[in-house]
């Protein structure tokens, strides 16, 4: 089993920063692609960010250039640096990795989410 543990949410003013972390831990053998979602109240849950076993990264189009995701392979760690945040940006952070069990058996798991709400 694998667990998740985030970390680094909270209440940001607009055009503020918050960075975002994500902790996978259990019986690995590899993760694949770890990557960032989020799900405002009375939307459905999208994509902001995800990054490949190789760094290949791609991002949600409402979040480009200002979002940036990376990773810490060493640690199971993916990161989320979110600048210039916007109220629009307001909602339950969750983290996603997919990857191999110490058997080989494929995993996808979540984490429990972590709330980002950016006010005045």
């Amino acid at each position: 089993q694998v667990q998740l543990v985030e970390s680094g949410g909270g209440l940001v003013q607009p055009g503020g920063s918050l960075t975002l972390s994500c902790t996978a831990s259990g019986s690995l053998f590899s993760i694949n692609t770890m990557g960032w979602y989020r799900q405002a109240p009375g939307k459905e849950r999208e994509l902001v960010a995800r990054i490949s076993t190789y760094g290949n990264t791609t991002y949600g189009d409402s979040v480009k250039g200002r979002f940036t995701i990376s990773k810490d392979n060493a640690l199971n760690t993916v990161y989320l640096q979110m600048n210039s945040l916007k109220p629009e940006d307001t909602a339950v952070y969750s983290c996603n990795v997919d990857g191999a069990y110490t058997n080989f058996r494929s995993f996808a798991s979540w984490g429990q989410g972590t709330q980002v709400t950016v006010s005045s």
